[in-house]
């Protein structure tokens, strides 16, 4: 075993999940804020002249400011090194965005104070469900006039169907706003507007024992409505329990407000305290744990063309045990190859920097020449074993897509086939026919925009798109099924993908419950396998 445990343990690698706008930039700002990593946090809404924010890249999302692909930011904090994987909270965010949450091992859920649970967060919730991961919850914008706090938590267990336990607790809200009271130190942590985007501002620890300081920053009627509020909770919410919290079936709540700092550090460092270090995980041979194996890491995400100027191909990695060195030999499981990861670098928006070494927990993004598919599994050239592959999600959006000249052709199914590739997109064909016709799947609308401007831009190819009515996708786990023979519905189509699985795709979600009970021992799902 090499001597990577302390590197390996002092890592925290985790997403950032929200619903648009709720502030999930401006926080993921301030943390890097925090951990030096930028002097100055770009304030994301602003002139066009303003600086964009750290963690967008790509021009598309330069002119809507929103970030479309997920960005991995890595920074030093109170001798802990922290992965953040920035995921996108926009509405028409991709598949791109659940997969991030593949990589991670914990997840940090904003919610804004105004508008409570979203319906993006309800899906992204259903993934880290799913995996059981440790979701921390961050209630935003309390400089804002915002909802009844009991009611928001209680949205939070009743929408998302896991219990709270507030951490800290509110006094105020927009105007009123007075800072967070510490259930656990029994003292009220007082908030001050600071100048945007640093660190300093007036903060005042006091004692809910002193009675006339409290009164004096805070006020007579809400130092009666914060006592009476924290008798109702102490009798109420469920008790801290730090080993429910790592099974992801309690989250601790912190409230603040990102764009004024405040709350922010305070819960950083309880979170850093609260979440484990990097999480063993599954294969086909077994659980492999971080410290005790050598080098192994697994593909999730691919992101072509993040450079203009070269034409490149880099997959993200998430290092899932041991240490990694630049120019070391590796075999690429899916391929049975043995070679050297080229150019391997972490990347903070537009910085790149080529690493020397990175450990379990940590993402790096290394040059794809064409080889790795997302879920690949890359370890030691002596071993050979296989991470869990990720699921493939249901697009909810479809369209016929058709390049305008049809001399392009070959540039135009190379195109697309490379962004299905970075699981941006998904691709379908009719099923009685070969790529002449294809279909897009994609989970969010956006992507048919960053689609045709990929095309267009790094392609050379115009194309027109149809929308379709379908919005459910079953894929047939019954590998004997003669589709010929199934017995559908009117507002059904049969499709396949690249591999050429049979799928269905449906109008109404109702059809999906008749064409099971019109064709006995049929099973469909909604995930399926890469």
């Amino acid at each position: 075993m090499g001597n990577y445990e302390k590197e390996i343990n002092r890592r925290r690698t985790f997403a950032i999940i929200s619903h648009p706008d709720a502030g999930k930039t401006t926080l993921t700002e301030k943390f890097l804020l925090y951990g030096g990593a930028i002097n100055l946090a770009g304030s994301v809404k602003g002139k066009a002249t303003a600086r964009h924010a750290v963690s967008d890249w790509m021009e598309i999302e330069k002119e809507r400011g929103i970030s479309v692909t997920s960005s991995v930011l890595q920074f030093e904090y109170d001798d802990f090194c922290i992965n953040i994987l920035d995921t996108p909270g926009h509405q028409d965010f991709s598949e791109d965005t659940y997969r991030t949450l593949m990589a991670a091992d914990s997840a940090v859920m904003v919610i804004d104070a105004s508008k409570g649970v979203e319906a993006q967060t309800r899906k992204l919730f259903k993934v880290c469900v799913m995996r059981k991961i440790p979701i921390f919850t961050f209630i935003n914008k309390m400089d804002r006039d915002a909802n009844d706090t009991f009611e928001l938590l209680d949205e939070i267990e009743k929408e998302l169907g896991i219990a709270t336990c507030p951490v800290n607790w509110p006094i105020g809200s927009g105007k009123n706003f007075k800072g967070v009271y510490d259930r656990k130190g029994k003292q009220v942590i007082t908030y001050s507007d600071t100048q945007k985007g640093t660190k300093e501002g007036e903060t005042n620890v006091i004692s809910t024992l002193d009675e006339d300081k409290l009164v004096s920053f805070i006020g007579q009627e809400n130092k009666e409505i914060l006592l009476d509020e924290i008798e109702l909770l102490d009798g109420a919410s469920a008790d801290f329990d730090l080993d429910k919290v790592q099974k992801g079936e309690l989250t601790p709540v912190f409230f603040g407000s990102a764009l004024t700092n405040f709350g922010v550090e305070i819960f950083l460092k309880h979170f850093l305290e609260m979440t484990t270090t990097p999480l063993p995980r599954k294969t086909g041979e077994g659980i492999i744990d971080p410290v005790s194996n050598d080098f192994s890491a697994f593909v999730f995400k691919i992101q072509a063309n993040m450079n203009k100027a070269h034409r490149d191909r880099i997959a993200f990695m998430r290092i899932c045990s041991g240490k990694f060195e630049a120019g070391m030999e590796v075999k690429h499981v899916q391929g049975n190859k043995v070679m050297r990861l080229s150019q391997p670098q972490q990347i903070m928006a537009n910085d790149r920097k080529i690493v020397e070494e990175a450990y379990g927990g940590d993402i790096i993004g290394v040059f794809d020449p064409g080889v790795f598919s997302i879920g690949d599994t890359i370890c030691m050239p002596n071993e050979s074993f296989a991470y869990e592959g990720i699921p493939t999600f249901a697009p909810e959006h479809f369209a016929r897509v058709r390049q305008v000249d049809t001399m392009k052709r070959k540039q135009f199914v190379k195109g697309i086939t490379q962004i299905a590739q970075e699981g941006a997109i998904q691709i379908f064909q009719e099923f009685h026919t070969g790529m002449e016709e294809i279909i897009v799947g994609v989970v969010g609308v956006l992507q048919f925009d960053v689609l045709k401007y990929r095309l267009e831009n790094e392609y050379n190819v115009e194309i027109k798109m149809e929308n379709l009515p379908y919005e459910h996708i079953r894929w047939i786990e019954n590998k004997d099924v003669d589709l010929d023979k199934l017995v559908g519905t009117s507002d059904m189509k049969k499709i396949k993908d690249l591999k050429g699985n049979p799928l269905l795709l449906f109008v109404n979600a109702w059809s999906v419950g008749m064409t099971l009970d019109r064709n006995e021992g049929l099973v469909l799902s909604e995930f399926g396998r890469e």
